[in-house]
């Protein structure tokens, strides 16, 4: 830990606090449009929200009934929260008595089927979105696709940079130190990952309707009402039941560098699949899939972090990243929040920030077989049974109690927050908070969720639609100024005019269009 608290002690000065706490945010939050039958929505996007192609706010990801709720980067946890509301507040308001489920996991979908896949217009950059889902339907079926989770994006103040570039005594330039910061932030991420699903892990049950004809090697157990579980699972939605994808697993994509992350992602995208070249690309006349590469563009690659720069028009992630470097990274690993109207609520936020923090100022070696061996094990054990009492992971190749390695990095995470808490005990008292489910399992998200549907012996279906009934009237009666309302009101009805002006002007064939964009896919790196 020398080198990580030599870090925070060269930026204990006033200016070395204010930089650190100058932290940029932004969240995204999905949710499935669900009747009041509890059914899955099946009409089409509502138009009062706008065009899903162009929005900047609300859009959709797998699904038409899967909504994609983003906020705009912020400074400030309460207002990023507060813009988060009332984003849901006005979409809400313009469902037609449609709720929003309130959990990861979906439930009461009838045949798959009929799930329907996102519509983005006639354009060519809308029908390409839509095929890409199509071909995520066909390689890993369409009930995997609904699964729904909170993303939260993340980035480092321009004050503290130079702070830490002249600290380090790189000789990198500063946009150089900055991409091989945020790797080391990666690198460490992905070491300490299980303790996200340990903490925030919300779905230890699921639907029975849930499994249908899904293979599993999970053992579940059964509630009176009907729910499976594990009895001390935090995250299903990350288990081989979730967002997980098999064909990938052999890619070992290297985190070592922006250089050779930009080479693993680019040698997949250009990767045949046998097993996906069965489904054929353009059969009869009509498109299954993109390609029949591992991945069919490079949004399929599933991570728990992703490193991201914004692209610019017509930019693809990899070559915003390659031009420039890392901007933000984006976490993945979090389930919705059921105890949250948003899905994420504020001491969760500041957790964040002090564990990717944490990531950050670490030392961060570079990973080998063995520890991504290390990475993926104990993640599976936290996954599937991270409350159980006396569990122990690996580190370094040596056991260690969950709980006491918890315990190690809460103390860490304590100096982190004496740093940050400048005007005030937020994110001592958000430490404080998350410290108790450390001791007591039962106090974490899983644990609250265990208690109120499996121990009760519940339906897990009838406790997530009391849920989504409580929120719907939290959101109805949430008053939104004249201005938000308008101001909603407007990038509607400008989102659906900017789709028609994209429709209006495409000038070639799909056909074409297609063979254009992956002609700029490079498979290698100079």
């Amino acid at each position: 830990m020398t080198a990580f608290n030599d870090r925070l002690g060269a930026l204990s000065d006033a200016e070395g606090r204010k930089a650190l706490a100058g932290l940029r945010r932004g969240l995204e939050r999905e949710a499935l449009r669900i009747t009041s039958c509890c059914q899955l929505a099946m009409d089409p996007h509502p138009k009062a929200l706008g065009s899903a192609l162009t929005h900047s706010r609300i859009t959709t990801d797998y699904s038409e009934a899967l909504l994609e709720f983003i906020t705009p980067v912020s400074g400030n946890i309460e207002d990023l929260l507060e813009g988060l509301t009332e984003t849901h507040a006005y979409t809400l308001k313009h469902l037609d008595g449609q709720k929003l489920w309130p959990v990861s996991m979906p439930c009461y979908v009838g045949d798959v089927k009929d799930i329907p896949i996102a519509q983005y217009g006639s354009s060519n950059t809308g029908r390409m979105k839509t095929l890409y889902r199509k071909g995520l339907t066909y390689r890993y079926g369409a009930l995997m696709q609904i699964i729904s989770g909170v993303h939260f994006n993340f980035s480092l103040s321009s004050d503290l940079w130079p702070r830490l570039h002249v600290l380090s005594g790189s000789s990198l330039t500063l946009d150089e130190f900055i991409s091989e910061s945020y790797f080391g932030l990666i690198r460490n991420y992905r070491r300490l990952v299980w303790v996200l699903p340990y903490l925030f892990g919300a779905s230890p049950a699921i639907c029975g309707s849930f499994l249908k004809e899904q293979k599993t090697s999970l053992e579940f157990e059964k509630t009176a009402g009907g729910t499976l579980y594990l009895p001390y699972a935090t995250s299903l939605r990350m288990s081989d039941l979730g967002y997980t994808n098999k064909e990938q697993a052999s890619l070992n994509i290297s985190y070592d560098s922006l250089h050779d992350y930009l080479q693993g992602i680019r040698e997949a995208i250009c990767l045949p699949s046998a097993k996906f070249a069965e489904i054929g690309v353009k059969v009869d006349g009509e498109y299954r899939q993109l390609n029949a590469n591992v991945l069919q563009i490079e949004n399929e690659f599933y991570a728990p972090i992703r490193a991201k720069r914004v692209t610019r028009k017509g930019e693809k992630p990899s070559e915003a990243l390659a031009r420039a470097g890392v901007e933000y990274i984006e976490v993945r690993a979090l389930d919705v929040n059921p105890f949250s109207p948003v899905g994420v609520e504020s001491s969760q936020l500041r957790f964040l920030d002090l564990f990717l923090l944490y990531c950050l100022l670490s030392d961060s070696p570079k990973s080998d077989a063995a520890t991504e061996a290390e990475i993926a094990a104990n993640l599976r054990a936290v996954i599937h049974e991270g409350r159980k009492p006396g569990l122990e992971l690996s580190r370094q190749g040596e056991p260690v109690a969950l709980k006491t390695w918890l315990l190690e990095l809460f103390d860490e995470f304590d100096k982190l927050a004496s740093l940050l808490d400048i005007d005030g005990s937020d994110y001592a008292e958000a430490l404080a908070q998350w410290r108790l489910a450390v001791e007591d399992p039962a106090l974490t998200l899983s644990g609250r969720v265990h208690a109120a549907v499996v121990e009760q012996g519940m339906n897990h279906g009838d406790f997530v639609m009391g849920l989504a009934a409580k929120y719907q009237d939290f959101f109805l009666s949430y008053p939104l100024s004249p201005g938000v309302e308008a101001g909603f009101q407007a990038e509607a009805a400008s989102s659906l005019a900017a789709q028609a002006e994209i429709e209006a002007s495409d000038e070639e064939s799909f056909d074409e269009y297609l063979k254009g964009y992956f002609k700029g896919v490079p498979c290698a790196l100079s």
